[in-house]
């Protein structure tokens, strides 16, 4: 069979057909030849032809053999249908016959034909069914200086294959290129140079700011003001030059629609402005090779920069600028950025204006600037991941990367990355060979990620939608946003968005146009419909194509596609995809995406893999950030963004990724619920923490510790549900001898846990590390020896340490109740040594002196440590301290057994101290708070439940706390009672003798606790009640009230007539009482006086008892009406005083500030409402005379100022320690009646310094008062 060729013709104007019969004979002699030439040569269109002239293609010269075809390369799709379509044309015959394309989707390929132009990747492709060319005889790669990753693998893959294939034939064309390297590479080919364009082209070079900035590699600017004005500049001065279209050359899609705009509104004349870029729609870019009239501008990418040609171009600007991929190896994302164009790109470039006529090309950047830049482009297997490579060549069998011929050989670190990318997929295996899955994603022509999530659903049930989404992955997006109507397109597809998922979004799109297509009957119909939503129909049906061709290819892997029934309804929502569990779905999307995920941070972006930070597209369809996200492609532009994004659970990530987890654990501990020793699992991928915290069985992690770990907690702590009696005698055991060490805090009665531990350890075999294993190896066990594992006592104590009870009480008596007591012996923490266990109830009665005794175990060490508190000077006098302290300790623990009387602890010990060596010891020289904690009684007040309200060492500031609500608790307990100490209206004893204290069970509210109160009467407005109270002052004040008014109330007659004469009597002093007290009332006076009248009768104190009572009436009725006038004359004389002195003190000048603040104190604590009932019976008849004193006092003042001041000095200390003492004995609860005389020993004082002329009873003096103080303090 012989092929028959139509005439070939070479246009003469063309450079390469000079060369061509140089070609030919290079090509029949050299299995690689190298043809270097200018843009604008012809080398794209002729060389084809000169190898079928020279018999290549299957043409045998009449010997009729046919080989293989002549093969041509291209970078881009339109670039290869253009070629294919320009050859077709000069051989005079149909694309698709003698010339044939091919592109993904597009086969239009024949029998005849003999030239085939295709783009490199599907030339690649075909390694895997035809591994050696067979197809072929002669192969051309164009631009090959492009050096994509296709081109360079394929020279290296060729460079292995002709040795085995003689009889193949290799052409590397291109305008720049680095022909001695390429010479080199091929074992010297031979190069054969086409100089010359068709037409000259001028360079003119006009810098802007724009493009001299950063470097090749290196980002430049994306916006810089000067750069639109820069180009209209530019493009005046081309349109100046005379007619002719201009092509401008621009970085990427955005920097062309912000041109577009800028030339729009310049509005050059009878000019049309076109955009060119792989993203345009079909039709848009068939618009730049069409025939127009007019000037023309066309604004491309560098998809314009090879072998396409744009027709009708006669002037070229350059904006030096180009969008590059590269692959971050320390992030692992693809960077698009904006970067300076190699020299020989721009050369290219400028070689478009030179092909119809002279050119013109105006670089927007300086000479020197291009001079700088490197000659070539950098190859893309250098900036690029190479999973994909490696894959392919495992597949073909060939030699590692290493060792492969590559042009130029990637870096290691490069290598490295693209098998940790494959690892990551689960492709290779420990030995580095392919694994099952690497095999699969091998027959997948697809990025190795798309694969291995296709494997993925395949497993899940969801692989028809994975294949959608695969497809889509792998092409163009089929939407399309048109510059004058991006609302109207943004409006179409915002019905296909999913909140949640782009891929979801992608599947409702799909749903879309598949019910667009069952329901348009024709394809025109389809294709309308298509546009009206804004979609490409070329792009659709390349999604389309790719789908089928993914899952023909699967399904000869035997693998199920399950597509989903036709849509039935034409009216069925574009959102309302087949039904799919979401997690299904994304599940099986991970695995291939695993170095995508992100994290929410705080600051709204998301954390990736290895500490990268990211956003969102912002034209996702996702819009509420989720917490955790995936994303199809991580890239890098101005920002680094996350494209195509779903949420996702953090549980999918460790079920995809757990062969690259790095999972740690922390706080290993026995968990006493389970029953196993639990620890604090993290896995992190890249960083990222997968899995914080979660509690995980530790057992088959680490068997021995964990064995030790269940020694120490389940057996040697107790935390162990079990009824075992072994165990509930061990527990009984323990807390006793815990409790005896806390109560003597004596360490060394503490059961030494490494003793128990061996115990323990002695017993329990290797391998049982948890409840469930060490009960079913004890049962067994027991059998043998019923009590193996019962402690003994005699093993955990040494023989000298017997019970303690004594010593450490677990309860002591507080007014006839009984106390709980708790023990801890830990130094440093808040209840350390004693603490009273006290119900709200009885907050109040609680003796502060009584708990400065601690308990009988704790004294010495007290008394100790007080003595050491003591002042040097006197400390010396009771050494050594430890002989006199067992010495007080035994001597004064004798007084704590009459604990309602119970003096002050430093007052006891003073008084022995001092009576053992005669050293005197103030009051104030006891420093009780430089002890240690655990010296002073810890309170902690519980309610009625058992819960603490308060704990701490200060009786004083928890009464203050809680003390009106353990005055309340009280009265609810007291209020359950009723009977004999609960009654009103009492006007006469007729309820027995009355108790000093009563105890009430609290029942439930407090705990149970049997808490003391104390009866009393009360006159409440002229009424007698018999009430418990709270405490015993408070009851004795209260009584002595209430008794008076019973006996006044067993006297009607007497009392009516009383308060009928005191009315009259008192009328002025009412008056002046009324002036001086707010809220007080004329009866209240009356009845405190009847009341005072009875308190100075000796008959009347302290009556409990019936009897008692009826003999106190029957002696005092013939006294009261004599007590009652007298004492009348009293109050009207100190009313009517206390009256004057107050004006008086009122209208005093500043200046006897410092007399004034001492009179009005003084005044206030003689005279006060209830003052009758309130001072001592004998001290009444005194308080007239102190009231004239202080008078004389104030009118001597203005004269003797300088006295008055002395006088007040020499008091004052005195003053002080006595107001001192009596605040800090009250804080205590405690009282002491040397301080009620001395208070009044004061008043004869201040008789005698102010007003001698009223004399006193006995001699006083401040140095009496002194020596009567220091004996008070001792």
């Amino acid at each position: 069979m012989t092929v028959s060729l139509p005439h070939l013709e070479f246009p003469e104007a063309l450079p390469v057909s000079a060369r061509r019969a140089d070609i030919a004979a290079a090509l029949l002699a050299h299995p690689v030849i190298i043809v270097c030439g200018e843009t604008g040569s012809g080398k794209t269109t002729q060389l084809p032809k000169i190898a079928l002239a020279a018999g290549r293609g299957g043409v045998g010269h009449g010997v009729g053999n046919i080989g293989g075809l002549v093969g041509m390369t291209q970078p881009r799709r339109i670039a290869a249908k253009s070629v294919a379509a320009r050859i077709a044309e000069e051989t005079k015959s149909r694309l698709g016959g003698l010339v044939g394309w091919q592109v993904r989707f597009t086969d239009q390929v024949s029998k005849e034909s003999r030239i085939k132009v295709m783009t490199d990747g599907i030339l690649l492709a075909e390694t895997q069914s035809d591994p050696d060319f067979r197809a072929y005889d002669t192969l051309i790669l164009d631009e090959a200086h492009e050096r994509s990753l296709n081109i360079d693998f394929l020279l290296g893959y060729l460079k292995t294959l002709l040795p085995r294939r003689p009889d193949l034939k290799l052409i590397l064309s291109s305008a720049t290129i680095e022909a001695d390297r390429f010479s080199a590479f091929f074992d010297g080919a031979p190069v054969v140079e086409v100089s010359g364009r068709t037409y000259p082209v001028e360079l003119r070079y006009r810098a802007t700011e724009r493009a001299a900035e950063g470097g090749v590699g290196a980002p430049a600017k994306e916006e810089e003001p000067d750069f639109d004005l820069a180009l209209i500049h530019a493009v005046d001065e081309l349109a100046a030059a005379g007619p002719g279209d201009i092509l401008v050359f621009l970085p990427g899609e955005r920097e062309i629609r912000d041109a577009h705009e800028a030339l729009r509104k310049h509005h050059p004349p009878q000019t049309e402005i076109l955009p060119l870029f792989a993203r345009l729609s079909v039709a848009d870019q068939e618009r730049v090779f069409s025939s127009h009239g007019g000037r023309r501008i066309v604004l491309a990418t560098n998809v314009a920069e090879t072998s396409l040609t744009v027709p009708g171009i006669r002037y070229v600007v350059d904006a030096g600028l180009a969008r590059v991929k590269r692959y971050s190896i320390r992030n692992k994302i693809e960077q698009l950025k904006v970067e300076k164009v190699a020299q020989s790109s721009a050369n290219q470039r400028a070689g478009r204006c030179g092909r119809v006529a002279a050119g013109i090309c105006i670089r927007l950047y300086g000479e020197a600037d291009f001079l700088s830049r490197p000659k070539y482009t950098t190859p893309e297997l250098l900036r690029s991941s190479l999973a994909g490579v490696i894959l392919r060549m495992k597949s073909l069998r060939l030699p590692d990367i290493e060792v492969f011929p590559f042009l130029d050989a990637p870096e290691g670190k490069r290598i490295r990355d693209g098998q940790q990318l494959l690892g990551e997929l689960g492709a290779l295996d420990e030995r580095g060979r392919l694994s099952s899955i690497g095999k699969q994603l091998a027959h997948l022509p697809l990025d190795p990620r798309i694969g291995r999530m296709l494997i993925a659903a395949k497993d899940r049930g969801c692989l028809h939608e994975v294949l959608v989404i695969a497809a889509f992955l792998s092409v163009q997006d089929p939407r399309e946003r048109p510059l004058e109507q991006q609302e109207a397109a943004d409006q179409k597809h915002r019905r296909f968005i999913d909140p949640d998922s782009d891929f979801i979004s992608l599947l409702n799109l799909w749903t879309h146009i598949d019910q667009l297509s069952v329901h348009r009957k024709s394809q025109k119909k389809f294709r309308d419909a298509l546009k009206a939503d804004f979609l490409s129909p070329n792009r659709v049906r390349e999604w389309h194509d790719l789908y089928a061709q993914l899952a023909t290819q699967v399904k000869e892997l035997g693998w199920q596609v399950g597509e989903p029934e036709p849509p039935r309804s034409a009216g069925a929502s574009p959102a309302e995809a087949p039904a799919l569990p979401y997690a299904a779905l994304h599940q099986a999307l991970l695995p291939g995406l695993l170095g995508n995920l992100g994290m929410l941070t705080e600051d709204g972006a998301y954390l990736g893999a290895r500490d990268m930070k990211f956003w969102i597209f912002p034209g996702s369809g996702v819009k509420k950030k989720p917490k955790w996200l995936l994303a199809a492609e991580i890239v890098e532009t101005k920002r680094v963004y996350a494209r195509m994004v779903a949420k996702i659970e953090p549980e999918w990530i460790e079920l995809a990724a757990r062969h690259l987890l790095k999972v740690s654990y922390s706080d290993p501990h026995w968990a006493k619920k389970p029953a196993q020793v639990a620890a604090s699992m993290r896995a992190t991928l890249y960083g990222l923490p997968v899995v914080n915290g979660r509690r995980v069985h530790y057992g088959p992690i680490d068997p021995v510790l964990s064995r030790e770990l269940f020694i120490r907690g389940a057996l040697v702590a107790g935390e162990f549900e079990t009824r075992a009696p072994w165990f509930e005698h061990n527990r009984r055991l323990l807390e006793e001898i815990d409790d005896l060490a806390q109560r003597a805090r004596n360490a060394r009665l503490v059961v030494d846990e490494h003793r128990l531990y061996e115990f323990f350890d002695a017993r329990v075999p290797p391998g049982i590390h948890n409840g469930a294993a060490f009960d079913r190896w004890r049962r067994d066990a027991e059998q043998a020896q019923p009590r193996l594992l019962y402690l003994e006592r005699a093993t955990l104590l040494a023989d000298d340490h017997d019970s303690q009870e004594q010593e450490f009480p677990p309860e002591i008596d507080l007014n006839s109740a009984r106390y709980p007591l708790a023990y801890r012996f830990d130094p440093g923490t808040e209840d350390d040594g004693v603490t009273l266990i006290v119900p709200l109830a009885a907050l109040n009665q609680i003796s502060p002196a009584r708990c400065e005794w601690l308990v009988p175990g704790l004294l010495e060490e007290k008394i100790t440590a007080l003595i050491k508190s003591l002042p040097q000077s006197i400390r010396r006098a009771f050494v050594p301290v430890p002989e006199y302290a067992r010495a007080a300790a035994a001597a004064l623990a004798t007084n704590t057994a009459d604990t309602a009387r119970l003096a002050s602890l430093t007052d006891a010990l003073a008084a022995f101290l001092s009576k053992s060596t005669g050293q005197l010891i103030p009051r104030d020289a006891w420093r009780p708070e430089a002890l240690a904690a655990h010296l002073a009684m810890n309170f902690r007040v519980q309610d009625e439940a058992g819960k603490t309200l308060a704990e701490g060492r200060d009786l004083a500031a928890l009464r203050q706390q809680l003390g009106s609500a353990a005055s309340e608790e009280l009265a609810r307990a007291v209020g359950q009672i009723t009977g004999q100490f609960q009654r009103d209206q009492i006007t006469k004893w007729d309820f027995g003798d009355l108790p000093e204290t009563a105890t009430v069970n609290s029942g439930g509210r407090v705990g149970g606790q049997i808490v003391a109160a104390f009866p009393a009467l009360q006159c409440v407005e002229g009424q007698v009640n018999l009430r418990l109270f709270d405490h015993p002052d408070a009851a004795r004040a209260a009584h002595r009230l209430g008794v008076a008014r019973l006996l006044w109330l067993g006297f009607p007659d007497l009392l009516k007539q009383g308060e009928r004469d005191l009315a009259v009597r008192l009328k002025p002093a009412c008056l002046q009482y009324a002036l001086l007290f707010k809220g007080v009332s004329c009866l209240g006076l009356t009845r405190d006086l009847l009341a005072a009248a009875l308190f100075g009768l000796r008959e009347v104190a302290d009556i409990r008892g019936q009897a008692a009572f009826a003999e106190a009436a029957q002696a005092v009725r013939p006294r009261l009406s004599e007590t009652s006038t007298r004492l009348a004359t009293t109050a009207t004389d100190c009313l009517a005083a206390a009256y004057r002195l107050s004006q008086a003190l009122a209208k005093a000048p500043a200046a006897w500030k410092s007399a004034v603040t001492d009179l009005r104190e003084q005044l206030d604590a003689l005279v006060f409402p209830g003052f009758l009932t309130a001072h001592p019976g004998e001290r009444l008849a005194h308080l007239p005379r102190y009231l004239k004193a202080m008078e004389l006092r104030l009118a001597k003042l203005p004269n003797q100022p300088a006295r008055d001041s002395t006088a007040q000095r020499e008091i004052a200390p005195l003053l002080t320690a006595w107001r001192s003492r009596v605040e800090r004995l009250k804080a205590q609860g405690q009282d002491d009646p040397a301080l009620e005389t001395f208070r009044w020993q004061l008043e004869e004082l201040r008789v005698s310094l102010y007003a001698q002329e009223l004399k006193t009873p006995e001699p006083v003096s401040v140095k009496r008062l002194a020596k009567r103080w220091a004996e008070i303090a001792r």
